[in-house]
């Protein structure tokens, strides 16, 4: 099974497709011999999923429901490949197979896929990607970049959703949209039935009567009113609302012209998009060839025309073609490139590339991680007293604070580090997967209420995202490439300090991010409870705390002994640097924000004791002051000089 490789900032499809992709010969893919391994390539939409097999001049298509992988169960996921496999029993077993499928950008689903396939075929090569690259590749069965004097490829593919991708000579990549219905797929085939509907909502109460297009969906959705509308989309599947579409379509071709309105609009935004996408590939000037593909673009030829009129407007000497090839031969073309690479002299199926982040954190060995050795003071666990269990855990954590004392010097350094990134505008990051990437956010989470901070001063990023703060998000943490987009997406800098936490220390989540910071000039350190971690040189960050608190009581629960060093020291990391940059007089948080009856009642108590007044002057210099401690503490001074302070 494949594994992801290094992390790719502008990267649109994981670096291993492209690698199979360049090592896929189309004229050896033509090759008629007997000796030809047999290769199977599967496409999978929000609408169908297509199979092609192929070996020799035998080839064989077959064709199912849906298969977007962010959609389907584990169980759905393996039937529908099995289904595929099913369907060729009696041909000879593939040598190589490459899977695209929507819903596969994230690692953790590319992973799914691999996992469901090592199931059907067994240590068979498997390639999973995403149902835009196998379309992609194949666009270049046609031609390649830097053929016929083409600077680049854009693929726009719009049917259910929308998206465009591109490719120029100098193998830089670039993805338009395919941000979903909800945020994106711009003149999708669900955006034209979505703003049909609206369109017959808004023209019936502006002119008092249905128009003829919401004639046309009630006799198809079998409604009786434009306002049952509403309840029906609620409901309705991204899918069903995107098969409005050909209602729409049937409609502009009588002459309705809200439909050809609702056309023209998404047809221009199809262009607009696949023009962006060139604009960002080759200047003006440079040919470019756009391959059209979809079932919008496809299956409504005046749309079509619309669409590549637009562009040629824009750009003109472009190439503007639909897709010629089905997208599960481009697949197979993948799974050609695949079984090449796999067979090559250097080459290894389930190897990842060398200096990537997965290659050398899959090095870090947990075994010699004490947060995944056994305790021998717990051993019986399971039979020991209620009683002598809790005083065998309270004593183990009694050990906590002198471990952390130990690694006080780099402690120090780190919040000096810290305190420098506030001072010039920066700001600071925690990032981590389970445990550790929950307790940064927590951490984070009580810093604007505490010290009345911009809550993008100091920030949390977990790993599989908001859900995973209650929900635990299988395979995130192993995705360098996403924890290297996180950092990139919250525009990380020189003045900012990242901060990886990972009980183990081996994270590749964690590891993407800190480099992707360290490459952006970021101050980057690293804090793990396994003492014995070793680093490579190039990868390493400017501090590592890696405090020794031994094994867990239970072995492997991090959520014991790390989790409370974790709390420990990112109490230290952001209190102290509050408290270094003016936020603390004394012992009292002058710049807390008081949300609730508990903390105003605390803050007047502050601003008594700060300045000396009594419980009703220091309430009425709050309130005047908005509820900001220090503004009320300045008005009590200027209206008693001997004020004191604690």
């Amino acid at each position: 099974v494949m594994v992801l490789n290094k992390p790719s900032r502008s990267a649109f499809i994981p670096e291993d497709c492209l690698a199979a992709r360049r090592a896929f010969n189309v004229a050896g893919m033509k090759r008629n011999t007997e000796a030809t391994p047999a290769l199977l390539g599967l496409d999978c939409g929000a609408t169908r999923s297509v199979a092609i097999y192929q070996c020799g001049t035998v080839q064989r298509r077959w064709q199912a429901g849906p298969g977007n992988v962010s959609l389907l169960t584990d169980a759905q996921l393996f039937a529908l490949l099995q289904s595929a496999k099913s369907a060729y029993e009696n041909f000879p077993a593939p040598g190589a197979v490459a899977i695209g499928m929507a819903g596969a950008s994230a690692e953790v689903n590319r992973e799914r896929i691999r996992r469901a396939a090592a199931r059907v075929w067994p240590r068979t090569p498997c390639l999973a990607t995403t149902d835009l690259e196998t379309a992609f590749a194949a666009a270049e069965l046609d031609g390649r970049v830097g053929e016929h004097h083409c600077s680049a490829i854009v693929l726009a593919l719009s049917g259910t959703g929308s998206v465009f991708c591109g490719q120029n000579a100098r193998g830089e990549k670039v993805r338009v949209g395919g941000w979903g219905h909800i945020v994106g797929d711009k003149g999708s085939g669900y955006e034209i039935g979505l703003r049909a509907l609206k369109a017959t909502l808004h023209y019936r109460d502006r002119d008092g009567k249905v128009p003829p297009l919401g004639r046309r969906l009630l006799a198809t959705l079998l409604l009786n009113s434009p306002s049952d509308f509403p309840e029906w989309a609620l409901g309705a599947s991204k899918t069903e609302i995107a098969a409005l579409a050909k209602v729409v379509s049937a409609a502009a071709q009588q002459g309705d012209k809200i439909a050809r309105d609702i056309l023209a609009g998404a047809a221009h935004s199809i262009a607009r998009d696949a023009l962006a996408c060139a604009a960002r590939l080759a200047p003006k000037g440079q040919r470019v060839k756009f391959v059209l593909t979809g079932s919008v673009i496809l299956k409504q030829p005046a749309f079509r025309r619309r669409v590549t009129k637009w562009i040629c407007e824009e750009r003109p000497g472009s190439e503007v073609v639909p897709l010629r090839q089905e997208a599960a031969l481009g697949a197979v073309a993948l799974a050609a490139g695949l079984l090449s690479k796999a067979q090559g002299p250097r080459s290894k199926v389930g190897e990842s590339k060398p200096g990537g982040t997965e290659h050398w954190t899959a090095a870090l060995s947990l075994s010699s991680s004490p947060t995944e050795q056994r305790h021998p003071r717990s051993m019986k666990l399971d039979r020991l007293p209620l009683g002598k269990a809790i005083a065998l855990m309270l004593s183990e954590d009694e050990k906590i604070p002198g471990a952390i004392l130990a690694e006080q010097e780099k402690i120090e350094r780190v919040i000096r580090i810290i305190v420098r990134s506030f001072k010039s505008g920066g700001r600071l990051f925690y990032v981590g997967a389970g445990t550790s990437g929950r307790l940064g956010v927590l951490d984070a989470s009580e810093c604007p209420p505490t010290f009345r901070s911009a809550p993008e001063m100091v920030q949390g990023i977990i790993a599989g995202g908001q859900t995973a703060l209650w929900r635990a998000a299988e395979g995130a943490e192993d995705d360098p490439t996403a924890g290297a987009r996180a950092i990139e997406a919250r525009g990380v800098g020189k003045r900012d300090t990242v901060v990886g936490i990972a009980a183990s220390g081996r994270t590749p989540f964690v590891w993407g991010a800190l480099e992707e910071a360290k490459q952006r000039g970021a101050s980057t350190v690293m804090l793990a409870m396994n003492p014995h971690l070793k680093i490579p040189r190039g990868h390493r960050p400017d501090l590592l705390i890696a405090p020794d608190i031994g094994p867990e009581i239970l072995t492997g629960s991090t959520r014991l002994k790390s989790g409370t060093a974790t709390k420990l020291i990112l109490n230290l990391f952001t209190t102290l640097a509050m408290v270094r940059i003016g936020k603390v007089v004394g012992n009292l948080m002058v710049d807390l924000k008081p949300t609730n009856v508990k903390l105003r009642d605390r803050a007047v108590r502050i601003v008594k004791m700060l300045t000396g007044a009594d419980e009703a002057q220091s309430l009425k210099a709050l309130e005047r002051a908005d509820w900001v401690i220090k503004e009320a503490v300045k008005i009590r001074a200027r209206k008693s000089p001997r004020g004191g302070r604690a």
